[in-house]
């Protein structure tokens, strides 16, 4: 299976912001990835729009030529803005408002009616849904059960291990990526994947679909290019095994 690269370009807002001008336009700066090799274009507004702007987001789905994918917290504001402008994919994180970074999945025990309800109100929409979830067999069923079309695996201990390990907790995500292809869910990944753990963790997962990187690409980007670093990073997903030799 082909894996797609959606670049969050949550760190170019947030860089453009810090001056409080337009500089670096977001919008040239998307279509400059596109043109690169990206095969979608991921954002996460927060409720302070401290980088991603609610008004950045009709300005991008006008515009740019691959999937958008909205992140976000499903509270009122979040709701209106995806069904305004209609992206092709909503990923629902269960992030407090407050929060710097997404750092867990789903609890569906808790959370699991609530979605319930939410979910329909996209895809009446025509917009895929994902839930971000932390790996586990069984979030591949319940995510199932809340109507969601794909999952998102929460890949930040995995990236943790790897630095200590180069390998990481690879089994729960392998075999959640597996329960959630037998049962009809699509798989994507994303959080701290970055040059040096993504060409392993493709290789582990046959059926994952999607990656979502933005912090670490936009970080090589600094040192090679961004050109260079949507290549390098394509290459991962679409050649690992060229790049496991140097995993001991």
């Amino acid at each position: 299976m082909d894996t797609k690269l959606s670049v969050n370009v949550n760190k170019i807002a947030l860089i453009r912001n810090s001056r409080g001008s337009d500089y670096p336009n977001l919008l040239t700066m998307c279509l400059d990835l596109e043109a690169y090799g990206a095969e979608g274009i991921t954002v996460h507004p927060r409720p302070d729009q401290r980088h991603i702007r609610y008004d950045d987001i009709p300005v991008l789905k006008e515009h740019i030529r691959t999937e958008l994918n909205i992140e976000g917290y499903p509270s009122d504001d979040f709701i209106r803005l995806v069904l305004d402008n209609r992206p092709a994919q909503v990923t629902l994180v269960p992030d407090l408002p407050g929060a710097l970074t997404s750092d867990h999945g789903w609890n569906f025990q808790k959370d699991g009616n609530f979605l319930k309800t939410i979910i329909p109100v996209f895809k009446t929409s025509g917009i895929r849904v994902s839930l971000f979830v932390d790996a586990g067999e069984d979030n591949a069923d319940m995510a199932l059960d809340t109507g969601a079309d794909r999952i998102e695996l929460y890949t930040g201990p995995f990236a943790h291990a790897f630095e200590i390990e180069q390998r990481g907790d690879i089994a729960a995500h392998i075999a959640t990526s597996q329960r959630a292809m037998d049962i009809g869910i699509g798989v994507n990944a994303g959080h701290d994947l970055n040059l040096k753990n993504l060409a392993f963790y493709a290789h582990s997962l046959p059926f994952l679909q999607e990656v979502s990187i933005g912090h670490a690409l936009i970080v090589d980007a600094m040192y090679y290019g961004y050109s260079n670093a949507i290549q390098m990073y394509k290459d991962r997903l679409a050649h690992p095994e060229h790049y496991l030799p140097y995993i001991s």
